[in-house]
């Protein structure tokens, strides 16, 4: 089990060659994930997440790190479902319980700082996952009204023009996804570029034709 000592405020290192890497594997962290959520829309959240955040670890030039920033996506919100009023706090007392690095316990709670934790993102992969959770929904939510109800034939000006549109996705904070822009010192064009990039790079890799 994690040291409970532990300060998961101290930032992470950006030079991977000076931390541990976590020894979890995906499989026993979906197990873990599975066991605090079942709605297949949450479920769904944190594969895309996943997936957007092993993309970017890759165009980043974080390619060796891949499957950890992936590991930080898909636990992201294991708390939400059945703790949300102790989102990114709860998550923390269930991942030590679980034994979890504390690596993936800071990175993964650091995603709502300001919002219901005070661990700030430092580490680029922090600052990834903080920019492209709330950014993911809106995309997301971009799709299902489109005729295709797909990312794949989307622009980022549609993204940007709901972006504007507060009513729509409200849940989705602007404020979060600019914040994020800015903690990465990306344009918010930029970001969304590359987020919905990653969301259609997933969606291909799950689509009927291209399943293997």
């Amino acid at each position: 089990m994690s040291d409970n000592s532990i300060d998961l405020h101290a930032p992470l290192p950006e030079d991977p060659s000076s931390r541990q890497h976590p020894t979890l594997s995906r499989e026993q962290a979906w197990q873990l994930l599975t066991r605090y959520n079942q709605d297949p829309f949450h479920l769904e959240h944190a594969r895309t997440v996943e997936a957007i955040m092993t993309y970017l670890a890759q165009a980043l030039g974080y390619a060796e790190e891949a499957a950890f920033w992936g590991l930080v996506g898909l636990l992201h919100d294991l708390d939400f479902e059945q703790f949300p009023q102790e989102h990114c706090l709860k998550s923390q007392i269930l991942m030590q319980e679980a034994g979890l690095d504390p690596q993936i316990i800071r990175a993964t709670a650091s995603h709502g700082y300001g919002i219901c934790c005070d661990i700030k993102p430092e580490h680029q992969m922090e600052k990834v996952l903080y920019a492209t959770d709330e950014l993911s929904g809106l995309i997301g939510a971009c799709a299902l009204v489109r005729p295709s109800r797909s990312t794949l034939d989307m622009e980022v000006k549609s993204v940007k023009k709901k972006f504007k549109q507060s009513s729509f996705a409200a849940g989705c904070s602007r404020p979060v996804i600019q914040r994020g822009a800015d903690m990465l010192g990306w344009s918010l064009d930029e970001l969304i570029a590359r987020t919905l990039e990653a969301m259609q790079a997933y969606e291909r890799s799950t689509s009927p034709a291209d399943a293997r």
